[in-house]
């Protein structure tokens, strides 16, 4: 398991070997993009590559052309639940907040479904829902799952950890991928951003990958939310290294990866660091440079002119139409949005933005018998 591989690395010393970085580091990365290592990430990330941006701008762009082409994926968030028992200081569905819960009937569902088919050709479907396991456990999810499929070809689910078992039983029922954030790694903090619920047994959730991988999920999503942490860099370090284990125990398995960047939240939650433009930029292409093949998302917390700049850069995946509560489509429309959506563009404006770039949007995941 992943628990025991991360105690091998220090977080003060993953900080400081960032910060002691030099150009001569961020060189030696870039001469190495075809196999770089964990240390040339963290070269690319540190504040020595700020006057490499450019080189590392057209590395990316080579790199995401070779692998991807002139293609951006699209996909599309169904929430179908804000009910949670987690008490997440910068959620706005934390279990203190005082606000109407909804968990959303299969007859909801289906029309949510309905709904986002009349927005565009959706095929990637990504379900969303708090971790309450008597309301939204497996047993709901199965059933989401059953009533979503006949109208996407791939769907994902965003939920609470699961046991392996119920992952590889949801992959009978339709399950193609699942995304978890780990929100941050480093253990010592994560106590204070999840102070009661399931959610707040880090190594539970740190393991819940290595589960995913066993059970034989087709594609696994993963992230760290830039501002719970200071240091965000050594996060996303950590993230590489996680994403480099998983690669070498579960190599049939797909990736992903998404970096959202904290917003202030219901509850009065304030970001302990804000990530600029300039620094999510080097992120994503230093990502890049360190895994060619790893699908990189940006979210409509992103703003319309950051993400047409970003999808020539590295990203090879984008959301369009979001609404981010739950019935937002068809259903409970009023309901609390998880997160503010800072690109409310329809998909068919999203689309026509990508098209007027040279790109091409592909609404259509690869199928499993092709992998």
């Amino acid at each position: 398991m992943f628990y025991d591989e991360i105690q091998k690395y220090s977080w003060e010393d993953t900080v400081k070997e960032i910060s002691s970085k030099t150009a001569a580091d961020v060189e030696m990365a870039l001469s190495r993009w075809r196999r770089p290592s964990v240390e040339d990430f963290m070269a690319l990330i540190s504040p020595a590559a700020e006057p490499y941006l450019e080189d590392m701008a057209r590395m990316s762009r080579i790199i995401t052309l070779e692998r991807f082409g002139r293609t951006i994926s699209m996909y599309i968030p169904l929430y179908v639940s804000n009910a949670c028992t987690n008490h997440c200081v910068y959620c706005g569905f934390n279990h203190h907040n005082p606000l109407t819960r909804t968990t959303l009937t299969m007859e909801q569902v289906e029309a949510e479904c309905k709904a986002i088919r009349r927005l565009g050709p959706f095929e990637n479907l990504l379900i969303v829902s708090g971790e309450f396991p008597a309301l939204n456990g497996v047993d709901y999810l199965e059933q989401v799952l059953h009533v979503a499929r006949p109208y996407f070809n791939n769907l994902t689910i965003e939920v609470m950890p699961m046991k392996a078992r119920y992952y590889e039983r949801l992959t009978h029922s339709g399950l193609n991928g699942v995304v978890c954030f780990q929100e941050t790694y480093h253990e010592s903090e994560y106590p204070k951003f999840h102070p009661r619920g399931m959610k707040s047994i880090y190594q539970w959730r740190l393991n819940g990958f290595d589960r995913m991988g066993q059970a034989g999920v087709h594609k696994i999503g993963m992230g760290v939310l830039i501002g719970l942490e200071k240091d965000w860099r050594a996060d996303v370090t950590m993230m590489a290294r996680h994403l480099q284990y998983l690669r070498q125990h579960y190599w049939r398995t797909r990736y992903s990866i998404n970096f959202p960047r904290m917003c202030p939240a219901e509850g009065g939650y304030t970001p302990n660091v804000v990530m600029t433009d300039r620094e999510l930029a080097q992120l994503t292409m230093a990502f890049r440079i360190f895994d060619h093949d790893v699908d990189i998302s940006y979210s409509t917390r992103e703003n319309p002119a950051f993400r047409r700049g970003m999808m020539q850069l590295g990203v090879t995946s984008m959301s369009a139409g979001s609404k981010t509560e739950p019935g937002g489509y068809q259903s409970t429309p009023d309901a609390l949005e998880q997160f503010t959506v800072s690109d409310g563009r329809s998909p068919q404006e999203v689309t026509a933005d990508i098209r007027s770039m040279g790109y091409e949007p592909v609404w259509k995941d690869w199928d499993k018998i092709f992998d």
